[in-house]
């Protein structure tokens, strides 16, 4: 099944590759070699060449209102075989100028501004998206206005599940309304809330609520950004709580050459997911090596919250190409 999901995709982009004058195609695969820094002495460090992800997709406007985009994501998550998902197939609708509906499998709100503040998706994920408090692709509808040039409202109906699942049979939907207010060129604040409605995954006693606030700086050499969030009510449980915060940068050195660092602290209200919690960082430099081409050497860590934890460093040097 596998195997014709991924040829069914192929067989896809050679079509609208053919007639490509009409729309525009797009591939981009992230791929890295990593090397663990915190083996144990005598033991063999752990090694790996990966192609993580590749994402195959074609866009076409049927005219300055309607338009059409899908996306094929072919990962291997967690070690698996590669496997090929329908990730993005929605038609949108540029209704005013102000109003843009977007319907089908559609790219979600949760986290889209602090990725794109974080410029560097393909050497580590924004840190929801990390986490899985969202995912980055749905079926349902999402609404964009803008009210005026400074402020932007959208708001979204999902079936909750993210783009690799089926909806689930009791059929309730997830929601979210976000507001982003560019305050100059420079800086940007977003808030968003997410809801889950409280019997999603079955039996469960409230509905999960996640608030974020999110800030955007982009100056002449260098960009800041953070965002802090909370879940409420986690996994539809009363009272379960966690908390992420995540802040980065990204500073330029030269037209090719670039530093960046980022820290993310992962935690639950009474340590209920203690085995969970933990610190993130990662810092690096990154070198444009073409028009679509970035490459990274970096050095990620992750360190358990629990008492005495020792933290796990990887040497990664990450790829990403695009056309």
């Amino acid at each position: 099944m596998k195997k014709t999901i991924l040829t069914l995709g192929i067989a896809l982009l050679t079509v609208i590759s053919a007639i490509a004058q009409e729309g525009k195609p797009a591939v981009k695969v992230f791929s890295n070699f990593n090397y663990n820094l915190t083996t144990a002495e005598g033991k063999t460090p752990f090694k790996e060449f990966e192609i993580k992800r590749a994402y195959l997709g074609y866009q076409y406007n049927f005219d300055d209102k309607l338009s059409a985009k899908i996306t094929f994501d072919v990962g291997a998550d967690d070690g698996s075989v590669y496997t090929a998902f329908l990730k993005i197939a929605a038609l949108s609708w540029k209704a005013s100028d102000k109003l843009t509906l977007n319907f089908g499998q559609v790219g979600t709100k949760n986290f889209k501004f602090q990725e794109k503040s974080w410029e560097n998706r393909y050497i580590a994920k924004s840190v929801q998206d990390e986490h899985k408090w969202a995912s980055s692709a749905d079926a349902g509808l999402t609404a964009d206005y803008k009210v005026s040039n400074n402020l932007s409202i959208d708001a979204q109906v999902l079936n909750g599940e993210g783009h690799k699942n089926s909806q689930e049979e009791n059929g309730l939907f997830r929601g979210g309304f976000g507001i982003t207010y560019t305050m100059s060129d420079r800086i940007a604040l977003r808030l968003h809330q997410d809801i889950t409605p409280r019997s999603m995954y079955g039996d469960s006693d409230a509905s999960q609520h996640i608030n974020t606030l999110a800030i955007a700086y982009n100056g002449s050499s260098f960009s800041l950004g953070a965002e802090k969030s909370k879940m409420m009510n986690a996994g539809n449980i009363l009272d379960n709580k966690k908390d992420l915060l995540s802040v980065f940068g990204n500073y330029t050195l030269s037209e090719k050459y670039s530093f960046f660092g980022r820290y993310d602290n992962l935690a639950s209200e009474e340590d209920w997911n203690h085995e969970n919690d933990g610190d993130y960082t990662a810092f690096g430099i990154a070198r444009k090596m073409a028009k679509g081409v970035k490459l990274s050497v970096n050095i990620q860590s992750w360190i358990k919250a629990e008492e005495n934890a020792e933290a796990e460093r990887t040497l990664f040097l990450n790829l990403v190409y695009s056309f």
